[in-house]
């Protein structure tokens, strides 16, 4: 782009807009969809399309040499979509950077919190990626090959960095050292409580325990599956257990007996071989394919309405089932 660069940024940006006004909601929708069928712990997936006002800003920069940052500005600056995962344990971070690098192409992955490390300080504690749909994406189809932003921390961490950001940004422009004293004691504390709650989770992790009279619940689920399958499928976020409590119930599984019967190894195998997963299935996914698997369309005309992504639940499942009926172990049941 030469000097007509920024109104040519504008008619892309614009336009591009138009064309996908639901765009940080899709993205957000998809890698929630994601996290929880991979069984991975977080708080929360925030989405943003970046306003003209700071992609313009962002165009402008220049280097130290006096050119500009970004030659080419809509193919050159990737945070056009920006995701922020937060997780409650620093330990699940990984987990979330292994999960998401199987689901897209990882163009860029930095550890801010290392770099902060290695150059001798406390200070801004996130993971950021650079992230590309894959040409094959089915969820993210009228994205194919665009590229995003993820950046992944503790809720600890988040909280430490808006609150820098506030004071950093919007306060006087006077330099105060003091203040850079107490934003690092601020930030080494931090570190050191997230390394706490790591630790709280393993031990809370040893003690789930039940019975087969028990009755399913919400409330009861995790202890029973903690039981029933071990490590061998990952934990999903607390709030998922009250929807899978319901889609078992539909189907008439209401009873840690009857749980037990539908956590079959062979089937639990004949389904991984089917649908040939790239995560480790968390427990909530792996139960909803042996349902769909033991019930067929009836599983899907139960359960469709059910969750927070409803609206794609019925073609999800859809897909899934037909993947199993190809590989001969399910049957398309009516």
């Amino acid at each position: 782009m030469g000097p007509k660069r920024i109104p040519a940024l504008g008619a892309v940006y614009h336009d591009w807009v138009r064309q996908h006004p639901d765009a940080a909601s899709a993205f957000r929708e998809t890698i929630e969809e994601i996290l929880v069928d991979a069984g991975v712990s977080f708080d929360r997936v925030a989405a943003r399309t970046k306003t003209w006002r700071s992609l313009k800003a962002k165009a402008m920069q220049r280097t130290d040499t006096g050119d500009f940052r970004y030659p080419d500005p809509w193919h050159d600056i990737k945070d056009i979509i920006g995701i922020r995962i937060t997780t409650y344990f620093s330990a699940d971070i990984p987990v979330v950077l292994d999960v998401l690098g199987k689901q897209f192409n990882v163009l860029k992955s930095v550890d801010k919190a290392a770099e902060t490390r290695i150059a001798g300080g406390f200070g801004y504690g996130s993971h950021h990626m650079i992230l590309q749909v894959p040409e094959d994406s089915d969820d993210l189809a009228p994205y194919r090959g665009f590229t995003f932003e993820v950046q992944v921390r503790t809720v600890l961490q988040h909280a430490w960095a808006e609150f820098e950001h506030d004071i950093r940004y919007k306060g006087t422009d006077e330099h105060d050292p003091r203040i850079d004293r107490a934003f690092a004691l601020a930030a080494g504390l931090i570190e050191l409580a997230d390394q706490q709650f790591d630790q709280i989770a393993r031990i809370q992790g040893e003690a789930p325990n039940a019975g087969d009279d028990v009755e399913l619940s919400a409330e009861t689920l995790p202890g029973v599956l903690a039981m029933l399958v071990g490590n061998r499928f990952p934990r999903s976020r607390s709030e998922y257990y009250t929807w899978l409590e319901e889609i078992l119930a539909v189907n008439g599984i209401t009873t840690v007996r009857e749980l037990r019967d539908l956590l079959d190894d062979t089937d639990i195998a004949a389904v991984e071989a089917a649908l040939k997963y790239q995560f480790v299935p968390g427990q909530v996914r792996i139960i909803d394919d042996l349902l769909l698997r033991r019930y067929g369309r009836r599983h899907i005309e139960r359960t469709k309405d059910l969750g927070k992504h409803a609206t794609q639940r019925a073609s999800r499942l859809k897909n899934r089932l037909a993947v199993m009926v190809n590989a001969g172990i399910a049957e398309a049941v009516d």
